[in-house]
């Protein structure tokens, strides 16, 4: 099944269940897509002692699974991409959209 996933925020507990949805969504065969938008841009180095949302987070890349951030959620943050996670657009948010079986929003 193709998953999406979108993450619009950087509660620790939140963020983390979204990624290990997505991890564990990758590891059962599924192909996922992930899509970070409002302040869910800003997870991509979150870590917490119980809720380690980077390494879930690497863990997601390693897999091979799509993980992009909104551009302009990211401006507005003064945040640039990163390798494990580019810059995207609005547009590509709707591609996930059309391209998924399912979206999950976290």
């Amino acid at each position: 099944m193709k998953l999406g996933v979108i993450i619009q925020t950087k509660e620790y507990e939140k963020a983390w269940s979204a990624m290990r949805f997505a991890v564990t969504a990758k590891k059962e065969g599924h192909e996922v897509k992930v899509f970070l938008v409002s302040e869910g841009v800003e997870i991509v180095n979150l870590t917490h002692e119980t809720f380690d949302v980077a390494t879930q987070i690497s863990t997601f890349h390693e897999l091979e699974g799509k993980l992009l951030a909104c551009g302009s959620c990211l401006r507005l943050r003064n945040l640039d991409g990163t390798e494990v996670c580019p810059v995207g657009k609005m547009v590509n948010c709707v591609e996930m959209v059309e391209w998924a079986d399912k979206v999950v929003t976290f």
